[in-house]
């Protein structure tokens, strides 16, 4: 039970960032790098202005904020400066270091005995098992929700639209630099969001704890979208979350069954690979294709056969009449 409960924490929590990961890399399509930085980011912004005394809910909202401020510089290298998006993601990841280093003034800030969202939860008279639970439902079903309200507004449209066809969109008149920068703002929001809330979760921030967040995000996605068919916008970002719950499961189990964490990387790697091969992936149409060419190959070299046959029947009979 323990295991279970811990699970679905971190799936939900980690949730909010798997909706941000989709933004960019399912709504846009950009490979958006700077998760890795914008998510420590959060955690480090929220953690420091709680050692400071600061409200935890302001700083989560200061946190969320930092990011958003991330996206947009990623945003602007890309479309401003012309830098693919690849390189803008790296180099503002790689920027990030620093800055989060700066803003902690070390590598790591602990909040034992600090007073988090999840403890001000806790006073309110919830039990202290169920606290972060209700807190990471209720902000991943609130997120969602606003994420598939937005995706339908007409400024959400434009945005799925960008990432569909940018040429096409931007003939219509759209400024599809903006729809992108803003894209990126959104999404990172939602990252560093989830950074400053597993800081509280876990009790510390870490300079470190970014490293390999893009790819559990990815993994979150790619697996939600077999466990959930992204058939609509409202189940591609539910499955988002469900990919991150399922994730965090298998994750657990691998740990329960004696892999070492060192080992983790080599777990989500195949986790991904299974999923993008499952049917109604997006590899399996590929798989498909190759198949029913296979099988067409097969079909064309034995009717070959079977014609050649007839026409070596119908050439001896042609022969033999001559003969006669």
């Amino acid at each position: 039970m323990e295991l279970v409960r811990t699970a679905l924490e971190q799936g939900l929590v980690y949730g909010i960032l798997a909706i941000g990961v989709y933004l960019t890399f399912r709504v846009l399509d950009f490979p958006d790098l700077t998760v890795d930085g914008s998510f420590p980011l959060g955690g480090a912004v929220a953690a420091t202005l709680i050692v400071g005394g600061s409200d935890p809910f302001i700083a989560t909202f200061v946190a969320a904020s930092s990011g958003f401020i991330a996206g947009i510089t990623t945003g602007i290298l890309n479309t401003k400066l012309r830098i693919s998006g690849l390189l803008s993601g790296i180099l503002t990841m790689t920027g990030l270091y620093s800055v989060n280093l700066r803003v902690m003034g070390r590598a790591n800030v602990a909040l034992l005995r600090q007073k988090t969202v999840l403890t001000m939860v806790g006073d309110a008279g919830l039990p202290e098992d169920a606290c972060a639970l209700a807190v990471f439902l209720i902000a991943a079903a609130i997120l969602s929700y606003l994420i598939v309200v937005f995706l339908h507004t007409e400024v959400g449209l434009a945005l799925r639209a960008t990432g569909d066809n940018e040429r096409m969109i931007r003939s219509l008149g759209v400024d599809t630099d903006s729809m992108k920068i803003l894209g990126l703002g959104l999404s990172n929001t939602l990252v560093a969001l989830s950074g400053a809330l597993v800081a509280q979760f876990q009790g510390f921030a870490d300079v470190g704890m970014g490293i390999g967040m893009v790819v559990a995000g990815l993994a979150s996605v790619i697996i939600g979208e077999v466990v959930v068919p992204p058939r609509t916008v409202a189940r591609a970002v539910v499955g988002a979350v469900a990919g991150s719950i399922v994730y965090r499961f298998v994750i657990s189990f691998a740990l329960r069954a004696g892999f070492a964490p060192t080992d983790l990387k080599l777990v989500t790697a195949i986790m991904v690979v299974i999923a993008l091969a499952a049917p109604g992936s997006a590899l399996a149409p590929a798989l498909k294709r190759h198949i029913r060419l296979n099988r067409s190959n097969a079909r064309g070299v034995s009717g070959s056969g079977v014609s050649g046959v007839s026409n070596a029947d119908n050439g001896s009979v042609r022969v033999n009449q001559e003969a006669r």
